[in-house]
């Protein structure tokens, strides 16, 4: 009976060496590579890029260089790993570029980024300064921050420079001041008035009433009567002003009681002084009306054969025309009863005093009657006297 041949293996690494008949037994796993050596043994190994047990199987590697790996990643032992591991010191910031890392300090620390980083003096960061000409430097929040200097204008990282030289480097209504452009009407005085700006310089002007130079100061004229001139003796919002002007109306005379004004036409002119004076007529005599309620006015003549007013209450009124006409009770007797008569517009009665000495008095048809009481004879109107009587003779 033939005994099978006895095979031994031993594997040494990726490589198994077989003490048996060569490779044409097939000795080798999936996807190894058999080789036969001196003697003719057998040797299983698994290719490049593989990894395994190869006599078993051969696997193909996850990676065989960087180029198979993401680019944060490197190729290590047929495997992509983050390359960063252990690679940099303490506080070191580690950044893969193409799948190689590189180690660094942030930018607040110092030192060695394959042993240690340890914080630095912020403002190391300003030495020397990363900003332009005219620009401060300053670390906020441990990032060195630029800005111009002040009355620099421009970019900090890369220079500032002054706003203006010359007036002719800012706009028409400006000027250069302190190497800054400035509103051109800041060259007024205190109280003025800027009114054009001509080639950047102000035209300047004090208010109406002001007094100064606009280009210093404008000052009211006064502040109190006082400071006022005789010839304008009130003090009106800071200017001295003569109450009279444009008081009165035309023609008319102005005179200052104090200081408040007094309007009057002249003595040969009449009219409203605060609208208008003009020369007399007999017509003004009367304009505006001088009589009283209800009266009508006519030119006349006084005592002394002067122009004056005349006075009287108007048809059907009574009373005192230079105060108050009433209107009377009648115009006529027929207004009145029959034993009244109309007399000055009051219904009276008409035997007043009308008849004579010792006359009775009896009214009709508004007319005083008069006669002698019996016993009497006479004229009425004048006088009534007693009837002389004679003894009767008597005849026996």
């Amino acid at each position: 009976m033939m005994m099978a041949p006895l095979i031994l293996a031993f594997v040494l690494g990726n490589i198994c060496i077989i003490t048996a008949q060569g490779c044409n037994r097939s000795p080798c796993g999936i996807g190894a590579t058999c080789q036969e050596v001196i003697g003719g043994r057998p040797v299983c190994s698994c290719p490049a890029g593989y990894n395994g047990n190869p006599l078993t199987q051969c696997k193909r590697s996850e990676c065989l260089d960087h180029s198979e790996c993401r680019a944060d990643q490197s190729c290590r032992n047929g495997l992509c790993v983050n390359p960063c591991l252990g690679v940099c010191g303490i506080n070191a910031n580690c950044e893969v570029r193409s799948h190689i890392p590189v180690c660094s300090c942030p930018s607040y620390m110092t030192g060695d980024p394959f042993e240690s980083c340890r914080l630095k003096n912020p403002d190391v960061l300003c030495h020397p300064s990363p900003c332009g000409s005219n620009t401060k430097c300053e670390v906020i929040n441990r990032i060195p921050t630029c800005s111009c200097l002040e009355g620099f204008i421009g970019s900090p990282s890369t220079g500032c420079r002054h706003e203006c030289e010359s007036d002719f480097e800012c706009s028409p209504q400006e000027f250069c001041s302190h190497f800054k452009c400035t509103s051109a009407c800041s060259q007024c005085g205190k109280g003025a008035s800027c009114s054009r700006v001509t080639l950047h310089r102000a035209v300047c002007e004090c208010p109406e009433g002001y007094i100064g130079s606009p280009y210093t100061e404008c000052r009211a004229e006064c502040y109190r009567d006082l400071d006022c001139p005789l010839i304008r003796p009130v003090c009106i919002y800071g200017t001295c002003k003569n109450p009279c002007d444009g008081s009165c109306g035309i023609n008319a005379n102005c005179n200052l009681r104090g200081v408040t004004p007094i309007c009057s036409c002249p003595r040969e002119m009449t009219g409203n002084p605060f609208f208008r004076c003009q020369p007399f007529t007999k017509e003004d005599l009367c304009t505006p009306n001088p009589c009283g309620i209800n009266a009508i006015c006519t030119p006349g003549y006084d005592r002394n054969n002067r122009e004056r007013p005349v006075c009287s209450c108007s048809p059907g009124y009574t009373g005192n025309a230079l105060l108050k006409c009433i209107k009377g009770e009648c115009q006529s007797d027929g207004e009145c009863p029959d034993h009244k008569a109309c007399i000055h517009y009051q219904c009276i009665d008409p035997c007043n005093n009308q008849c004579g000495s010792g006359a009775q008095c009896q009214a009709k048809q508004h007319i005083a009657i008069c006669t002698c009481p019996v016993g009497t004879q006479g004229d009425a109107l004048v006088t009534c006297k007693a009837t002389k009587t004679y003894p009767v003779a008597q005849f026996n």
